[in-house]
């Protein structure tokens, strides 16, 4: 998740050492078609927390910040409903999470976690991108339910999304001390302005209609000089044909 000050991680829980990334200058989305594949995590009392994606119809890939701390049984997934105060769309329990050998916290990488659904849902899923696609420069676009400024004390009930440029390893490295090219990219503009913020975390980073990252963490939201940091899929993930 991203940190809104001076930690290096943001997390989608709030806790004292995380703070959950939501869309900053993006629109909403209007169109499910867009979006089949995207999920919301809550908790079985509805409060949203993290994104996802379907991987599969019962298969979620979301940050493994936004589940670590959490039994599987205490985290519903909801599908197809892009208004969180409807009703509409599908809800799973999920049975069971994975996560990468090693995780222990954002900024270290391997931030990602594949959660197995108790019921499958019936969305049409997000393939993932090939490993070694050339990706520099290329404009992404995320998605989330966070919030829309950092220092924003409510969330959005809307998906948004955002348009947003991806950073040179160099750049990144310049940044952030503990970058690491190998588990995460990072995206954003020199201004700021445009990124995700809280409570976005786990969400996906489309390319090409294929899924490329996960918001992982950074340092508050859309703050010139210091862009997202997202999971690169490509290292955990094969990429579906």
């Amino acid at each position: 998740m991203r940190l809104l000050a001076v930690l290096i991680l943001f997390v989608i829980t709030v806790t004292p050492a995380h703070a959950a990334p939501r869309i900053v200058g993006g629109e909403v989305v209007d169109d499910a078609g867009e979006v089949p594949w995207m999920v919301a995590l809550t908790t079985s009392s509805g409060h949203q927390f993290c994104g996802g994606a379907l991987l599969g119809p019962g298969q979620v890939v979301t940050a493994a910040h936004c589940v670590d701390d959490r039994t599987p049984g205490s985290i519903t997934v909801v599908g197809g409903r892009l208004d969180l105060r409807t009703d509409g769309g599908s809800t799973s329990v999920a049975a069971s999470y994975e996560l990468v050998e090693g995780y222990s916290t954002p900024s270290r990488g391997k931030d990602i976690a594949l959660l197995t659904l108790a019921e499958p849902m019936p969305y049409r899923t997000l393939p993932v991108a090939a490993a070694g696609v050339h990706m520099n420069g290329s404009v992404g676009v995320v998605y989330g339910w966070g919030r829309q400024a950092e220092n924003d004390t409510d969330k959005s009930p809307l998906l948004h999304k955002a348009y947003v440029p991806i950073m040179a390893d160099e750049q990144c490295a310049a940044t952030y001390a503990r970058y690491d090219a190998q588990a995460m990219f990072c995206a954003g503009y020199p201004d700021g302005g445009i990124d995700a913020c809280i409570d976005d975390s786990g969400g996906p980073f489309v390319v090409g209609g294929r899924l490329a990252g996960i918001v992982s963490w950074g340092i508050g939201c859309a703050r010139p000089n210091a862009p997202g940091v997202y999971t690169r899929v490509t290292t955990y993930l094969n990429a579906a044909s």
